[in-house]
């Protein structure tokens, strides 16, 4: 990242928004003066409803959702998607609904495809889409899936991203008059419901179709999402995953699941061999082994629950 703001012209008429997938807390004011180092743009975490001005540099502030509307900031407290909040396709699916084609969307190195849902939303409403170069990426699966799934306008490596934001800033403003797209529906709706945590089932059957699938986060249900480049789900409270993350989350849901039910049973095991040595103690010995032969074959369960808590770390 540092990379990218160092390369940026000294004017732009543009504000830039960061979104970066790292720890829930103690990092915002960390990233605000690292990259302060490298440009002359303001660095800053941005106030919800502060007013956006070009040459700013708004880093997404831990644990809330960055989104544009109306030249101005929203925070967003609405759930994960993606398992993330920030997210980077809630800002830019935000972007698209606010911008359109004025929007431009920029994917870097990362893991699995997040951003690409949102840069579709982007093109949908005409925007430009830029990744990094795969080659050079440390982790290039975020910039392979969006190349993946759309055209691309531009893959360049970071030296480069500068001058292609520029030039792309210099056609729009150059124009006389620049027509603004019309902004899919579906686009539109689902930054509501990540900008004002729009949730019930009457917003999300718009834009999607029964999956007969539970969300991991609430179990409810899970809506397919329509129109997308990449298979999405999105339950009625506002949860969203592609269908890689949903993945992960039900096996860190099932994990989480197992931990529990591993220590109900010791705690079970634990009881049970207390009362049949109370037993025995009170001369009961028939009663007593009945509870400890109880608490024996639990301990099994238990031996064969721990071998598949400690293989599925392996996996």
């Amino acid at each position: 990242m540092t990379e990218v703001v160092t390369h940026l012209p000294d004017k732009m008429n543009a504000a830039v928004f960061i979104v970066l997938h790292l720890s829930k807390v103690g990092l915002g004011d960390f990233l605000v003066h690292r990259l302060q180092k490298y440009t002359s743009y303001k660095c800053k975490l941005p106030a919800n409803g502060e007013k956006i001005e070009a040459d700013h540099i708004y880093i997404a502030p831990p644990n809330q959702h960055l989104l544009v509307k109306d030249n101005e900031v929203v925070l967003g407290q609405g759930p994960a998607e993606n398992r993330w909040r920030p997210s980077i396709d809630v800002l830019f699916r935000s972007a698209a609904a606010s911008y359109a084609n004025k929007a431009i969307g920029i994917v870097l190195t990362g893991f699995l495809n997040d951003g690409t849902s949102g840069m579709w939303a982007i093109k949908r409403s005409g925007g430009r889409c830029i990744i990094q170069d795969p080659k050079e990426a440390e982790y290039p699966d975020m910039p392979l899936s969006v190349q993946e799934s759309m055209e691309v306008d531009y893959c360049v490596p970071l030296d480069k991203m500068g001058d292609t934001v520029k030039s792309i800033i210099e056609e729009l403003t150059s124009q006389k008059q620049v027509q603004v797209n019309t902004v899919p529906g579906d686009v539109a709706k689902e930054s509501e419901i990540s900008e004002k945590v729009a949730t019930g089932l009457d917003k999300v059957e718009t834009i999607g179709t029964v999956a007969g699938l539970a969300c991991p986060d609430c179990g409810g249900g899970l809506w397919e999402i329509n129109d997308d480049v990449v298979k999405r789900y999105r339950c009625q409270i506002g949860h969203a995953y592609t269908e890689k993350d949903l993945v992960l989350k039900q096996s860190e849901s099932i994990e989480a699941a197992l931990w529990v039910a591993l220590r109900m049973m010791e705690e079970r095991r634990s009881l049970l061999s207390r009362i049949g040595t109370q037993e025995t103690q009170k001369g009961l010995s028939r009663m007593g082994d009945i509870y400890k032969e109880r608490a024996t074959n639990l301990e099994q369960h238990i031996e064969k629950l721990k071998e598949v808590l400690y293989a599925s770390k392996k996996d």
